[in-house]
């Protein structure tokens, strides 16, 4: 639309309020706009937004859409009882890891792992057992959550995974 409209960043940020960096990093990608902010933008260079709520299926590899499948059926499993029990093995887990793994964003992952365990993060755990985002999925390849969920689920799953 910047285009179409022959609209410069530094121009639009001055009639929308939008920070010029904001635009410039949502452009290139690096950024996400809100809705909120989208419109802002869009309205004073005479466009509308308009978000079309619909359902998509995800492009996942078969080891990523496995791995979602597995997680999400431990998920049904994870409260803060089931969480204090799983601890121990949690934490023999997230060491292996640490050992065995190298460079970014894989170490990153597995803090953020000890982080969500640390605190206790229910909520926040179901986002990753269950979640499709890029981050999830990355965070899903250095799970801590191996060896958790009962061997006969883990088959079930795995038999319809294919």
């Amino acid at each position: 639309m910047m285009l179409e409209t022959g609209t410069t960043q530094s121009e639009l940020s001055r009639v929308s309020g939008v920070r010029q960096s904001s635009i410039s990093q949502a452009l290139s990608g690096k950024l996400n706009l809100s809705d909120e902010q989208l419109e802002r933008l869009l309205s004073c260079m005479g466009y509308r937004l308009e978000v079309v709520r619909r359902h998509v299926v995800p492009e996942l590899t078969r080891s990523e859409r496995r791995s979602w499948q597995l997680h999400r059926k431990l998920s049904t499993h994870l409260t803060r009882s089931s969480l204090q029990s799983w601890r121990p093995r949690i934490e023999r887990n997230l060491k292996r890891l640490r050992e065995g793994v190298s460079g970014q964003p894989h170490v990153r992952n597995i803090d953020r792992w000890e982080s969500l365990i640390d605190h206790g993060d229910v909520p926040g755990i179901h986002r990753v057992l269950t979640g499709l985002d890029r981050d999830s999925i990355e965070m899903r390849e250095v799970s801590p959550m191996g060896g958790l969920l009962p061997q006969n689920e883990r088959a079930d799953v795995l038999r319809l995974a294919g």
